[in-house]
């Protein structure tokens, strides 16, 4: 049985204060409900990373960032290593957003150097896939998400394979289920159907309270990636609690 797994992206938004004020606030409200049902995540800005683990302390929320460079050190200005996460305290990293993919131009390339990166150093990667919006009015959704995860997963064994999660990028409960199901065939093609059937499989798109019980009712969703509802501790907390009723 694979457990529910909620993870709020804050992308670029929070500041010191409101970022610790977030984070307590989570913290306290998955005490008192549902946090010992569902693996749990925030991933907040690179700058507030220390004070936000320092926020959750002794909780079970774990702590992951936006994202990470594929370096372990060197003249990379502006970058942030895999070592340099685990030393701020976080457990999971981002790769491969489909901001960071379709806004910065990352690639499919770069985006594996990274998961490989995250894994050999001991945090774990969710790789984020998806098609855009034209792709799937042009019926590509397979095409482009199987791209990206063969290339994703591209010189990974299958022991490091499983330290890896993936975050789909799609719209109704129905196409959710579509695509997550096809990924998971498409790792039990790869590798195999054990691997598939442990991989937990994430929904990437807009989360919301009122529907991530549909979603998560769906056999191939396993979690939500929430964005904008993730700022707000209530929202973010009805998530939770939808996915684990």
């Amino acid at each position: 049985m694979r457990k529910p797994f909620v993870a709020g992206n804050w992308k670029m938004n929070t500041d010191s204060q409101s970022s610790i004020r977030l984070a307590d606030e989570i913290a306290a409200r998955t005490m008192e409900t549902a946090g010992d049902k569902a693996k749990i995540a925030v991933i907040p800005p690179f700058v507030y990373l220390p004070a936000v683990v320092k926020a959750l302390g002794s909780s079970n929320i774990a702590v992951g960032a936006q994202d990470v460079y594929y370096e372990k050190n060197g003249a990379f200005t502006g970058e942030i290593s895999v070592s340099m996460l685990k030393d701020a305290g976080c457990s999971y990293v981002l790769c491969g957003h489909s901001e960071r993919r379709h806004i910065i131009g990352e690639t499919d390339e770069l985006i594996n150097k990274k998961v490989t990166a995250a894994i050999l150093g001991g945090v774990l990667p969710i790789l984020c896939v998806g098609e855009l919006f034209e792709q799937r009015k042009a019926g590509q959704t397979a095409e482009v998400v199987t791209g990206q995860m063969k290339k994703g997963f591209s010189g990974l064994s299958e022991e490091k394979a499983s330290a890896v999660t993936v975050a789909g990028l799609t719209a109704t409960p129905e196409q959710a289920q579509e695509v997550h199901a096809m990924i998971r065939k498409l790792v039990g093609q790869m590798y195999n159907w054990t691997l598939a059937e442990q991989m937990c499989i994430m929904y990437g798109g807009s989360a919301k309270p009122d529907n991530a019980a549909a979603l998560m009712a769906q056999p191939d969703v396993d979690g939500l990636l929430v964005g904008g509802a993730s700022l707000k501790a209530a929202d973010f907390v009805g998530i939770i609690e939808a996915s684990t009723d």
